[in-house]
């Protein structure tokens, strides 16, 4: 046993596991049988070893036991620690042995044999999950389930195949979680709410994530959320290399970098505007830093696909025509990719993995399936739900479907009016003023943008209103219910802004143009002005009005060195609503409207979305932690709020800090929410060990 002194507690469950099998007497040992008897045993605890086996050995089950400890460090902590057991065990007292008989002392004995024989076979195998296979490694292929009443999000496995990160959502709460590959057990880092795209240092220490507008980083033993930088517009993915740099992407600007400690920003990737380039996304390393892959959408289909980059901005070429997440992993010696790497991607629902060059930056194969299911992620475009570490440890979710995001009425305690069956968007819903219709922004898989459509508020009829192949996103409908104003990247990608009649008579027209990117929030309550948030890489995002009576004027209401989004004015025109990052995370505030008539703060647990009852008696807000909330408002020359009151929970089906996930009555008693709901709660990932050796079977 002396060889066999690491720390594979993995192994020592495995071993519990047979040893169980074999005591019980139901079956005996096979390598099917044994993963589908560990697969029982992590979802619940098996029957007593004396319940079929009278005879087994006295202190045999508490020594089974204890190996198959659902958390890894209750069990034994080496396999030099259970030698000595079973060795204890038997070599106990001679009245102990001559009560078990002759022949249970040499079946003990034998067990002391097999401990050493199968602790060996499991720790050659479980090796695979800290080094690098070899090319004669055993393929293991098992499934890991959920936390109780949760389910799986975005997933990003450790580069040394130990440990899986994920988001997972508790009621509306949606934060990071982690749990070892050998572990029946996952934990919640705090800090984490609302985090998005996970991604882990190359020591496997830390893991990077987004939320709250910031670029954060924690290690995955938990402790304190450092900020790296912030990241207030649309992000989409982040990168984190062995020279310590960190990729990200956002909206509107391409993908930029920073040091791992934080600094300086600075852009890596910039837009086609000539291609109509709208986001880069995605990205991800490979093994010498310098060069990386990353995706980009737009408005031309020629313009969409995976392509290769560098930091140092020389390198920009298409490798695959599909808008997807992609990731790298080295080959192994003795693989079917012939000594070169491998890219793994999503097409079509499928998971493929392709021969890949890092020494010709190119394929040297044709592509071929993985599985011919794999999830994805609703909100985010063709974010698929899979990740691979360095040592060839796959993780994905097999399950189509598993998640969908309906549009349903409810009431203020949350209660179902009706579900509707129009597809929901991942952009907020608005109410025309008669409340007998809704707009809202429908993802096109075949273009791969959004347009607008408009629908009645039972979810039929549902009439397209936007015909262009960029994206349409954000519409706001005028008070009197005439025109409808919304936000376009059709212009050379930037988003300026277009109306056009509610009827959908006429044609789109270009409304205000400007430098910046720009979203319209609201629409004053007298037609005067349109309220829009404009990013600028000075100042970040601000608050602006647009006059659209008389001389048409823009001008900006908030703009300061904090990102101020969500302008929403009250009823009387007296109050602006907004929601700003000054604190270190975004808090929705009251300010005069005029100025210099004061600030309130409304949230304090975090909170977006800020929507008026048509009274100007309530204010509510989406928090931070899912929760619809509501607070007392009395205005006229003075304003008033009172504490916020908690209406009800879900599950966001919007990029919930940026759009909001529900529209509110006038009178505040009914709200058309987008929420996302899970269709198998309960739905396992799937964790593929050295898979490259397998495919070539």
């Amino acid at each position: 046993m002396r060889g066999l002194e690491a720390d594979h507690r993995a192994d020592i469950f495995s071993f519990g596991v047979i040893l169980y099998e074999m005591l019980s007497g139901r079956r005996t040992f096979s390598g099917d049988s044994a993963i589908e008897v560990m697969n029982a045993i992590l979802k619940e605890d098996p029957p007593e070893l004396s319940e079929t086996n009278a005879r087994a050995p006295q202190g045999i089950e508490r020594l089974i036991r204890r190996c198959l400890e659902k958390r890894p460090e209750h069990r034994f902590h080496s396999a030099h620690d259970l030698g000595y057991a079973l060795e204890a065990l038997s070599t106990s007292s001679g009245a102990r042995l001559e009560n078990v008989g002759a022949s249970s002392a040499r079946k003990l004995e034998r067990l002391a044999w097999l401990a050493a024989l199968l602790l060996g076979m499991f720790g050659f195998a479980w090796a695979y999950f800290t080094r690098q296979p070899k090319a004669d490694a055993p393929v293991m292929k098992f499934s890991i389930l959920p936390p109780e009443k949760s389910s799986f999000g975005q997933i990003a496995v450790s580069p040394d195949g130990r440990h899986l990160a994920f988001t997972a959502a508790t009621g509306g709460n949606v934060q990071l979680w982690v749990r070892a590959v050998d572990s029946t057990e996952a934990r919640p880092l705090a800090g984490t709410q609302g985090a998005i795209f996970p991604f882990w240092s190359p020591d496997s220490r830390f893991i990077g994530f987004f939320a709250d507008g910031r670029l954060k980083k924690i290690e995955f033993t938990g402790g304190p959320v450092i900020t790296i930088c912030e990241a207030p517009r649309f992000v989409t993915g982040g990168a984190w290399s062995r020279d310590g740099v960190i990729l990200f992407g956002q909206g509107q600007v391409g993908l930029l970098r920073v040091s791992a400690t934080g600094g300086e920003v600075t852009q890596v990737t910039t837009f086609d505007r000539t291609r109509q380039e709208t986001s880069h996304r995605y990205p991800t390393f490979l093994p010498d830093d310098h060069y990386f892959l990353y995706a980009i959408n737009g408005g031309q289909k020629e313009s969409r696909g995976v392509y290769l980059g560098s930091l140092d901005g020389k390198v920009k070429r298409r490798l695959l025509d599909e808008l997807t997440v992609i990731k790298y992993m080295a080959a192994v010696p003795g693989d079917r990719a012939g000594g070169a790497g491998w890219l793994i991607f999503g097409r079509d629902g499928s998971l493929l993995a392709r021969p890949f060059d890092t020494s010709r930056l190119d394929f040297t194969g044709e592509p071929f399936l993985l599985s011919d299911k794999i999830g994805s992620d609703l909100v985010y475009i063709n974010y698929f739900t899979f990740s691979v570490s360095d040592n060839g440890v796959l993780v994905f979710d097999p399950s189509l479907g598993r998640q969908r995001h309906p549009y349903r009425w409810v009431d203020r305690r949350g209660q179902a009016i009706n579900s509707l069956d129009a597809p929901a968007g991942i952009r907020n819903p608005w109410l025309s003023p008669d409340e007998k219709r809704f707009i809202a922004d429908r993802y096109d898989p075949q273009i791969t943008t959004s347009d607008l459509w408009l629908c009645d508020v039972s979810g039929s009829n549902s009439t397209r209103f936007t015909f262009n192949t960029a994206a349409d996103i954000n519409p706001v409908w005028s008070p009197d219910g005439r025109r409808i104003v919304w936000a376009s990247g059709r212009d050379g990608g930037i988003t300026n802004l277009y109306q056009k009649a509610a009827s959908g008579a006429g044609e789109d027209a270009l409304l205000w143009k400007s430098d910046h990117p720009k979203y319209p929030t609201d629409w004053s309550p007298d037609g005067r002005f349109i309220i829009y948030r404009q990013e600028d890489p000075k100042t970040k995002s601000d608050v602006w009005f647009l006059r659209v009576t008389g001389s048409r004027e823009a001008f900006p209401v908030l703009q300061t060195d904090a990102n101020e989004i969500s302008g929403t004015l009250s009823p009387d025109g007296r109050w602006l609503s907004y929601v700003s990052d000054v604190s270190g995370r975004y808090e929705v505030y009251v300010q005069s409207f005029s100025g210099g008539g004061g600030k309130w703060q409304v949230s304090t647990g975090g909170g977006a979305h800020p929507r008026w009852r048509r009274d100007g008696r309530e204010l509510f807000y989406y928090a931070r932690d899912g929760k619809l909330m509501a607070a007392q408002v009395r205005s006229g020359e003075s304003f008033e709020v009172g504490a916020a009151v908690s209406l009800f929970e879900f599950r966001s089906g919007t990029v919930h800090e940026i759009f909001a996930p529900y529209a509110v009555t006038a009178d505040g008693q009914r709200f058309l929410i987008n929420t996302m709901v899970e269709t198998e709660p309960n739905a396992p990932l799937t964790v593929w060990v050295n898979w490259a050796m397998g495919s070539k079977r």
